[in-house]
């Protein structure tokens, strides 16, 4: 099948000589979540930026649905609905308007009732009436997604989209999210909370310096560099390691009260079944057991970190 989105070589250099892109190629499936994460300066607002035709980029090209995004730009740019990280509204159009206004700029004919089912959907309905300058930072956010919706793209980028958000504003969103994925939207996002792109993405990708370093499966990627640990909460307090014991994937923590060992879970042998044996030798007793797998918070780090 064809992607919905294709990245081919794409390379931004700013004219202080800056490289914000290194040659980036990508492609995203139709229907999926993609989730792009990376620390700040990383180059997913660029790589956005280009893909939704605000920045011309240096080098390379881009396919939206087919269609090139500079020579078919207008049907490419049709395509596409974009949440900036940005708050840009017109701050004393009402919202109901400058939604409305939003789905007309890209050729489409008026459409009352869809306008009211995108607020609705969106908690804003209440507010239809109300000037964008007297909402808050959240209800303003929504907005941004209503007009991203407003005519009914394939794709929608979600660029921060709840940075800023309270709890409860983050849970409808993300319920909103999943509703579009399941009608066939394609969804793409960076996102600073990883615990969102561990929960609703299928796809996980890593932008740091410039250069896709990572692209892969979430479950995939879960296992494939999640660890495990296994902490022994013991009935004394142990000062030091026996050094029949001695490893780099076991050390003391809370005070000499926890022993912890970590492993592979890909490995052909975990050294579970050695560890406690050590420890029955050593006199060692523990009251419980504890494990723990990695989250992709952890996977993250670990994968910016080696590429340094």
């Amino acid at each position: 099948m064809q992607p919905v989105i294709s990245v081919s070589n794409l390379v931004k250099t700013y004219a202080s000589g800056f490289r914000a892109l290194k040659g980036i190629n990508l492609d995203i499936a139709r229907g999926e979540i993609f989730a792009l994460l990376g620390p700040n300066g990383a180059g997913k607002t660029t790589l956005i930026n280009i893909i939704c035709g605000i920045v011309n980029p240096s080098s390379g090209s881009v396919l939206v649905g087919g269609h090139h995004f500079i020579k078919d730009y207008r049907a490419a740019r049709s395509l596409i609905g974009l949440v900036p990280q940005e708050l840009h509204t017109d701050a004393f159009e009402s919202v109901w308007a400058t939604t409305s206004f939003s789905r007309l700029l890209f050729g489409k004919k008026p459409d009352p009732q869809f306008i009211e089912k995108v607020l609705r959907d969106l908690s804003l309905w209440d507010k239809k009436d109300s000037k964008i300058v007297t909402l808050s930072g959240g209800m303003k956010r929504r907005v941004m997604i209503a007009k991203a919706l407003s005519h009914e793209p394939q794709i929608l980028f979600l660029d921060e989209p709840t940075a800023g958000v309270d709890v409860t504003l983050r849970q409808d969103m993300w319920n909103l999210v999943r509703a579009l994925r399941a009608s066939g939207v394609t969804i793409i996002l960076t996102t600073h909370y990883i615990e969102e792109a561990e929960e609703m993405a299928d796809r996980i990708g890593v932008i740091n310096g410039g250069e896709l370093i990572l692209v892969e499966e979430k479950a995939a990627l879960m296992r494939k560099l999640g660890k495990k640990q296994i902490t022994l909460h013991l009935q004394q307090r142990l000062e030091a390691i026996p050094e029949a014991l001695t490893s780099d994937r076991l050390t003391i923590a809370n005070n000499g009260m926890d022993l912890v060992y970590t492993y592979d879970t890909q490995a052909e042998r975990t050294g579970i079944t050695a560890l406690l044996q050590g420890l029955s030798g050593a006199g060692i007793r523990f009251r419980d057991i504890e494990t723990k797998q990695s989250s992709l918070e952890d996977i993250f780090v670990d994968v910016v970190r080696q590429d340094r």
